[in-house]
């Protein structure tokens, strides 16, 4: 008889660390033969205050080409206002004392918010890296089962096929034998 259920291979022994906690999710997935598949974006991102969106989002408008263009024009309007525009009273004039200080301010501020989104991102990172980590064990698990069941049945494939050829050979044999003492007797 086949065997119906085949324990999977102990996992190797490790301390207690968060590794064997995934370890052990996925030794309990296998057992009630759940699933381990969620979607880490969506979860990840309900879990998120307001202030990690927006900064999230000043990271993603900051880091574009969008900023670069848009940032870019607003220094050459700022300069020429200053320069051409309002000539005699200009409100910043050469050498762009105000436009250096709005700059610094602008990197100063920008700096820790694109360094918070990148920080939200690498954990995101390490969350996606652990989710893999658990599918990627549990289809490890689930095809050394596999090939245990395929072992046991090939076994029982090989004793059943021993059998019918030791039954073909006694039949041969009994063949062989009537034919000879047929061919003796005659």
């Amino acid at each position: 008889m086949v065997q119906s259920r085949v324990e999977p291979r102990p996992l190797p022994a490790r301390p207690r660390s968060h590794v064997s906690q995934i370890e052990e999710r996925v030794k309990k997935a296998l057992a009630e033969r759940s699933t381990l598949t969620r979607d880490i974006v969506t979860e990840y991102e309900e879990k998120q205050s307001l202030g990690d969106r927006v900064a999230d989002i000043v990271a993603e408008f900051g880091g574009s080409w969008t900023f670069i263009f848009t940032f870019g024009a607003v220094m050459v309007i700022w300069m020429l206002i200053n320069m051409v525009v309002l000539k005699d009273r200009a409100f910043d004039p050469y050498p762009f004392i105000l436009l250096n200080l709005v700059l610094s301010s602008l990197a100063a501020l920008q700096a820790p918010v694109i360094m918070m989104s990148q920080n939200r991102q690498s954990a995101k990172d390490r969350v996606r890296a652990e989710h893999d980590y658990e599918i990627n064990l549990k289809a490890e698990l689930e095809i050394g089962q596999i090939h245990q069941k395929l072992d046991v049945f090939r076994d029982v494939q090989w004793a059943q096929l021993v059998k019918d050829q030791q039954r073909q050979i006694e039949c041969l044999e009994k063949l062989l034998e009537g034919i000879r003492s047929a061919g003796a007797g005659g």
